[in-house]
């Protein structure tokens, strides 16, 4: 082999090893900048689910993230966030707040319109006024462990002031919401009536949500379509019923019985 064939294929190599690095560097930073992309459309739809009482301090109480769905005029949560009866004789309100520069927030009157207790979704209407920018939820069946997911919502509630978090992660794990247990004193109610009933599919987050993440839409990073929905009660009360002190353990409940629950809203 001549010096100059030589030198061809080091040339080669060379060339081979630099397009190699920069396919491997490139790609944790073009995932960034999606998802820095895809966060303005996303802000704008993540609501704080409360109830409001104009003479009560403070006014606003929040409860859980809500984000807007369908026509705009929809919101999504987690069943639980919403309280069992609202005080109306004294003038309390179920609302959404809708954030704004400064840590200032619009609050929206919205009524309840449908609710699942079995998967803890809940659907609320805006009474009134315009209609919000709206999230679009993914089609069922797409999701597999591993892929990448973002969730947007409150994690303290107003304590951080209003203005939406972003966490990232994967999908960790498809699992059932409830596991049988080898031992009847690991039983509680709410695991025996999953176990009775419908033993659906959660998916399990290597990413940490916090109380006030309760409604908040997990989402693809990569497009903004919404795969999920954060939960951290429902599910804990029933997975992981045999642990004296829950884990850190983030769950989403999956999209498509959200589809189910807004095909059947009135």
């Amino acid at each position: 082999m001549s010096a100059e064939q030589q030198h061809d294929g080091i040339r080669r190599r060379v060339l081979q090893a630099v397009c190699t690095f920069v396919a491997l560097t490139a790609c944790p930073a073009l995932a960034r900048a999606n998802l820095v992309d895809i966060l303005p459309g996303i802000k704008p739809s993540v609501v704080a689910v409360g109830t409001y009482q104009r003479t009560r301090s403070p006014a606003f109480q929040f409860r859980g993230t809500g984000f807007v769905v369908g026509d705009g005029r929809m919101i999504a949560t987690n069943a639980h966030v919403l309280p069992d009866a609202i005080a109306s004789e004294s003038m309390e309100m179920l609302v959404i707040v809708v954030p704004g520069k400064d840590q200032q927030g619009t609050v929206r009157q919205v009524s309840r319109v449908g609710s699942e207790r079995s998967r803890d979704l809940a659907v609320l209407r805006l009474e009134g006024g315009e209609a919000l920018p709206a999230l679009k939820l993914a089609a069922r069946e797409r999701v597999q462990e591993g892929q990448e997911i973002a969730f947007t919502g409150f994690p303290i509630g107003a304590v951080l002031g209003m203005t939406p978090v972003t966490h990232r992660g994967i999908v960790s794990a498809i699992t059932p919401i409830g596991i049988p247990q080898g031992n009847s004193r690991d039983l509680n109610p709410a695991l025996i009536r999953r176990l009775a009933n419908d033993v659906f599919r959660v998916y399990q987050l290597d990413a940490t949500a916090y109380p006030g993440n309760s409604g908040s839409p997990v989402f693809d990073p990569k497009t903004g379509e919404v795969i999920g929905v954060i939960n951290m009660v429902f599910v804990k009360s029933t997975k992981e019923s045999v642990l004296s002190d829950p884990s850190g353990i983030s769950y989403a409940i999956p999209v498509e019985y959200l589809h189910r629950l807004l095909a059947n809203a009135p």
